[in-house]
């Protein structure tokens, strides 16, 4: 089958960073999306996996907190290049965050 992709890999390929304000809009509706599935998956399976769902919300939250901190540090950085190193990876950390989160949550929907 190949290597498995991440979903949000095209989203951050396709868009350059044009501020800080942009890539934090981006982080919080990812995290948006995450955190409102879980609720409806909550909202249509009551009885099944609270707790599993509970826990993938506070590690998405903690996730994107982590991560509005990071964008919030690089402003100690002048050297562009490495400030463009420094977001690329930020923006590996977010793509692989979410899709994490969203896989764990398809595993508790099968």
């Amino acid at each position: 089958m190949g290597k498995k992709t991440c979903r949000f890999a095209e989203i951050i390929k396709i868009t350059i960073m044009a501020s800080r304000r942009n890539l934090k809009k981006d982080i919080n509706y990812l995290t948006g999306e995450v955190i409102s599935d879980c609720f409806a998956y909550m909202f249509f399976n009551p009885d099944k996996n609270q707790d599993k769902v509970v826990n993938i919300i506070e590690d998405t939250a903690s996730s994107r907190n982590e991560l509005i901190a990071k964008i919030c540090q690089s402003k100690i950085e002048k050297d562009p290049k490495k400030l463009k190193a420094y977001f690329s990876d930020i923006k590996k950390s977010m793509a692989s965050s979410v899709d994490n989160s969203f896989q764990n949550l398809s595993k508790l929907v099968k």
